[in-house]
C-alpha cells in the first residue's frame, strides 16, 4: 500500500473502498497489521506537518481499550471505522489533553475514542476534564451509561447540552476539540459555529478534529476554509482514510 501525501491532504489509496458496515461496528474491515500501518503512516504525516510532536503511541494500550469498549458498549450504529477509531485514540494519547470536549457524541463511541486515552482500560495519562456533548437527551443518557460501564471516575462526563453554548461558557483552556455534531438547519455546518465559540479558549497547540471532512465537504466549506487559513490555525491536514474523512487541525 502506498499512501499519498499532498499539500494539506493525506490520502490512503483505498479510501474510497474502505466503507463501514454501520450496523456492525466491530467487524474487521482489513487485517490488523494493515490498519496499524495506515494509521502509523498518517501519524508520521501529521508529525511532518507539525500538528503533533511525535508519531508513536502505545499499541498494546489501545488494544486493551478497544477490547473493553467492544465488551461493554451498546452501539446501534457508527460510521467511525476501525482506522478512525485507532487514529483518534492515538492522537489523544500523543497530545494528552488535560481538557477535551467532544461535540455530537451520539451513543458515546466517538467520545470514548477520544477519552479512552485518559480514562478506562488502556489509559496512558491522567486528564482533568473530558466532556462529551450530545444535544438529544435520550442519546446522551445512553452515552453516559456506556461510559459509566467502562469508566469509574468523574473525569469523563457526558452531558445533554448545546455544544455552541457549552464551549462559549467553558471555564478553562481546551486542549482538544472533537467535532461530529449536526445542527437542525445547518447540519455539519455547525462545526464552524462551535469552533468560533471555542476559539479563544483553545490552548496553544490544541488539536481540533472534525469528522466527515470528505462526505460532508460541501456543508463544511466555510469550516474548512477557516481551519486552513494560517492566520487562524497553525496547520491543518485532511486525513482521508475512508469515505468519511477527518480534518486534523492545530491551533
Amino acid at each position: 500500500m502506498t499512501e499519498d501525501m499532498r499539500d494539506g491532504e493525506f490520502r490512503a489509496p483505498d479510501w474510497d473502498a474502505h466503507k463501514m458496515n454501520t450496523r456492525e461496528p466491530f467487524v474487521e474491515l482489513e487485517p490488523l497489521q494493515a490498519e496499524i500501518a495506515i494509521v502509523d503512516a498518517t501519524l508520521e504525516a501529521l508529525k511532518d506537518a507539525e500538528i503533533i510532536a511525535r508519531s508513536s503511541y502505545d499499541q498494546a494500550a489501545f488494544a486493551t481499550h478497544r477490547e473493553a469498549v467492544r465488551e461493554s458498549f451498546e452501539i446501534p450504529w457508527t460510521a467511525i471505522s476501525p482506522r478512525q477509531e485507532r487514529l483518534i485514540w492515538a492522537l489523544n494519547s500523543i497530545r494528552r489533553p488535560a481538557r477535551m470536549i467532544a461535540a455530537g457524541v451520539f451513543c458515546g463511541f466517538t467520545f470514548i475514542c477520544n477519552a479512552g486515552a485518559g480514562v478506562g482500560p488502556g489509559a496512558v495519562y491522567e486528564p482533568e476534564d473530558l466532556v462529551g456533548l450530545e444535544i438529544k437527551p435520550e442519546e446522551a443518557e445512553r452515552a453516559a451509561r456506556n461510559v459509566e460501564a467502562l469508566v469509574l471516575n468523574s473525569v469523563a462526563r457526558v452531558l445533554a447540552e448545546d455544544a455552541v453554548a457549552f464551549v462559549a461558557d467553558y471555564d478553562g483552556a481546551i486542549d482538544l476539540l472533537y467535532l461530529d455534531a449536526a445542527g437542525p438547519e445547518s447540519g455539519k455546518g455547525i462545526y464552524l459555529e462551535i469552533l468560533e465559540a471555542a476559539y479563544e479558549r483553545l490552548a496553544p497547540g490544541a488539536l481540533v478534529l472534525a469528522h466527515n471532512s470528505v462526505n460532508s465537504a460541501e456543508k463544511l466549506a466555510d469550516y474548512l476554509a477557516f481551519v486552513r487559513d494560517p492566520a487562524k490555525m497553525s496547520a491543518s491536514v485532511n486525513v482521508i482514510l475512508d469515505t468519511e474523512g477527518l480534518e486534523v487541525s492545530a491551533r
